[in-house]
Order: structure tokens, then C-alpha cells, then sequence
């Protein structure tokens, strides 16, 4: 980590001015925390990042200056303070579309109707269009045929013997052909859409390549949202399509809502390999998940809070007025990250949080956000992670490692975490 000496002003007796992305106001007596670079780690494994836990250490709040945009932005660790700050109208998502903050993504081009940059009332509004396609009761409906899809994928690596690559046959496939299927995306067009996704997460190619799969994939759902104008379907490109046509909503507001959803399936991929992966490398867990069936689901929930699923921060939010958090007062305009990696691995919430304790009496994570903008296809990707390891587990007898824990290849210059292969036998 470097540190920015510029910052560091001593304790002042009154008010002092800090440079930053707008003049902070610092309260008496407090020194503003120095601003540290957070480049984007290419870590192996699910080793927690060295950096956020630094971050961690120097205290609740800090302050950060990520690869792209311009400036720093206050950082919340603590748990408390990440639900406050996802859950106040003070700090709003909107505004981050009017200005340059610094960032992890290299190409920033908000879209209107996204809802991860609406805030309330706009937000409730928006989601309202696909909210039908994401509830428990579509999730239940749905459970059998994304079943029927996983047991045809996992009939083959059955059919073919060991080994298997379980992210090219099954951890990739699967989420891709049930959110496919949830969105409406016909056969023909999967793979083309695959491949923007997976560049659009990517922090690899830069600008650029980020640029050109934002356009192919938006370009794409927007012909989607028109052919569909007046389908009766319940897939979401049909949801919107009528929505549009009903005048709930506009079509570039349709384009934004369905990016970020067809997107969704990426994480499952990442975090699903993550999950695996320590289940094959702690003997313990994972006879405690053969043996005890019915007890799996906590411990999913533990293995959702321990697993380092992104890297660094996802979307800031801006001030739009002064407010204390954590002993510092983020002035109107400044930049906020939240870090739900930190706040999942919080002391004060986890006893010895950085270990994988399937017994936990309550597992409050927020491993798929917090407030209004909390994960909308959350219920979805629960399902499937639930079938994929279930099967995975139940199909594939003494499951294990093909090669040495230490020979598992990892995605690097991704936003979303992973394993690039997991060769296993059984």
C-alpha cells in the first residue's frame, strides 16, 4: 500500500480544509485517515485479500484511490456502519452517474434504468417490471427444470468418468442455461451473450474491450426488448417488452434493467467454484456435508460470508449532506465504498471471522448486499448454488481434487473471483 503524505495534517484544534474529490471538513480533533492505493489483487486460492485486511486494521473508515476514475473515497469496513450506509437516503447512488469517482471497472458508462444507480423512489419503480420473475414462489416453479438442466450436464461427466473439469462441464453451464432460460435468451444467441458477460467483469482488455462488450450485449437486449413488445411470456425480456409497451417504463430503462440481471450468472460460476474448492480441500467440511444432508443449508451460509468473492469494492455512493460515521464526518459530495467482504468477517458480529465455522448460531451476511439494493435475483442464485452442490456432492461419490490444491488455476483480472479450473475424480 502507498500513502498519500499529502493527507496527513496532524490533529487540528478546528476545522481544517484536506484535498480531495471536493474539500472535506474534518471535526476537531480528528485526523482524516491517509488515502491508500487498492489495485486489484490476482489472488489464488480464497486467500482473503492482504489489502482490505490492512484496510481493516487502521480502522472503520478509511480512505481509498482504486486503478481507474479520478480521486479517493471513504471506505466502510465495520458491519454496522456498511448496513447504515446501504440503507440511508443520504447516500445516494444517482449521483455517482454525474461525476468521476475513483473505481475498479475501467469503463464507466451508467446506463438509465440500471438499477444499481437508481435510489428511492425511482429504484422501486424500476424494479417492479421483473420483480415477478425473482420471487420465492417463480423459484419454486423453476427448481424442477433447472434440476432436469444440472442432472443432464452431470449424467455426462458421469457418462464420461473420471476426470472432470467441474467448471467447463458443470459450474459454468449450468448458471449460464438457467438465467439464459429466466431471462429469455434464445439457444442460438447463449454463447455470443456468454462471451460479453464474461468480458464486461473482466478488468483485462481495458477500456476498450470493456466499451465493446457493454455495446454488443445492450445493443443485443434492446432488439430483444422491441421484438418482444408484445409477448405474453414470463421470461424478463417479455416482462419488459410489455412493460414498455404498457408505457411503465422506457426502453433505454429496459436495456438497463436487463443488463445487470443477465449478467447475474457469472457470480454463481465464481462463487460456486469457490465454495467447492474448500469443501475439497477440508476433509472435515466436507464429510460434515456427505453425512448430515438436511444440515447443509447453514453451512452454505457460512461458506457465502467466508468466501472472498469479488475483488476490491463494487459502486460507490455519494453524500448528499454531511454525515458522522465511525468518528469522521463524510462531507456532502464525497465518495463512500462499502466493503460486505469486511463486514462479513467482522468481529463484533463473527466470532474469529476468518474461520469457517458451519455451527454459527446466526449467520447475518451480506454476501448479496443490503438495503434497497439488495441482490434482485438473490433468491435465484441460492437455488442454484443449493442444486449445484447437492448434486454435485450427492452424484459424484468420494469427490476430490485430479491435482495438488496448490496446481488449481485461478481467474486473474476479473471483478468476480474464482477458480478458472477445478479438475476433480471420484
Amino acid at each position: 500500500m502507498t500513502e498519500d503524505t499529502s493527507t496527513l495534517t496532524g490533529q487540528a484544534p478546528s476545522p481544517v480544509r484536506v484535498a480531495g474529490p471536493t474539500e472535506e471538513i474534518v471535526l476537531p480533533g480528528h485526523t482524516p485517515p491517509p488515502v491508500r492505493d487498492w489495485p486489484p489483487p490476482d489472488l489464488d486460492g480464497t486467500e482473503f485479500d492482504p489489502v482490505l485486511a490492512g484496510l481493516m486494521r487502521e480502522g472503520p473508515l478509511t480512505r481509498i484511490r482504486l486503478p481507474f476514475g479520478a480521486g479517493w473515497a471513504w471506505l466502510a469496513t465495520r458491519y454496522e456502519d456498511v448496513r447504515l450506509i446501504t440503507n440511508d437516503p443520504r447516500f445516494s447512488r444517482t449521483e455517482v452517474t454525474r461525476r468521476q469517482v475513483t473505481r475498479l471497472a475501467p469503463h464507466f458508462a451508467p446506463r438509465p434504468g440500471s438499477l444499481a444507480w437508481a435510489d428511492q423512489p425511482e429504484h422501486n419503480r424500476l424494479r417492479k417490471p421483473v420483480a415477478g420473475a425473482f420471487t420465492v414462489s417463480a423459484m419454486k416453479r423453476l427448481r424442477p427444470r433447472a434440476q432436469e438442466i444440472l442432472d443432464g450436464l452431470v449424467d455426462a461427466v458421469v457418462a464420461d468418468g473420471p476426470p472432470a473439469d467441474l467448471v467447463e462441464r458443470v459450474l459454468e453451464p449450468f448458471p449460464l442455461t438457467v438465467v439464459s432460460e429466466v431471462m429469455g435468451v434464445p439457444p442460438a444467441d447463449r454463447a455470443r451473450v456468454h462471451g460479453w458477460t464474461r468480458q464486461i467483469i473482466s478488468t483485462s482488455g481495458g477500456a476498450e474491450a470493456a466499451g465493446r462488450a457493454k455495446t454488443g450485449l445492450y445493443d443485443w437486449i434492446a432488439a430483444m426488448v422491441r421484438d418482444r413488445a408484445h409477448s405474453t411470456g414470463e421470461d424478463v425480456y417479455s416482462l419488459l417488452g410489455a412493460a414498455v409497451t404498457r408505457g411503465e417504463i422506457s426502453e433505454e430503462e429496459a436495456v438497463g434493467l436487463a443488463g445487470p440481471l443477465q449478467i447475474g450468472g457469472e457470480a454463481v460460476t465464481h462463487n460456486c467454484g469457490q465454495m467447492l474448492f474448500l469443501l475439497l480441500t477440508h476433509p472435515d467440511l466436507m464429510e460434515r456435508m456427505r453425512d448430515r444432508p438436511p444440515e447443509r443449508g447453514p453451512v452454505l451460509d457460512e461458506l457465502l460470508r467466508h468466501i472472498p468473492h469479488r475483488s476490491t469494492v463494487g459502486l460507490a455512493r455519494i453524500a448528499l449532506e454531511d454525515v458522522e460515521v465511525a468518528g469522521h464526518r463524510i462531507a456532502a459530495g464525497e465518495p463512500v465504498y462499502v466493503s460486505y467482504l469486511a463486514a462479513n468477517r467482522d468481529p463484533d458480529v463473527f466470532p474469529e471471522p476468518d474461520r469457517i465455522d458451519p455451527d454459527r448460531a446466526a449467520c447475518p451476511h451480506l454476501a448479496f448486499g443490503n438495503g434497497p439494493h439488495y441482490c434482485t435475483g438473490a433468491v435465484l442464485a441460492r437455488l442454484l448454488t443449493e442444486l449445484l452442490v447437492d448434486t454435485v456432492l450427492d452424484r459424484l461419490p468420494r469427490l476430490r481434487l485430479a491435482i495438488p490444491a496448490e496446481d488449481v488455476r485461478w481467474r486473474h483480472k476479473t471483478m468476480i473471483r474464482g477458480p478458472l479450473t477445478l479438475p476433480v475424480t471420484w
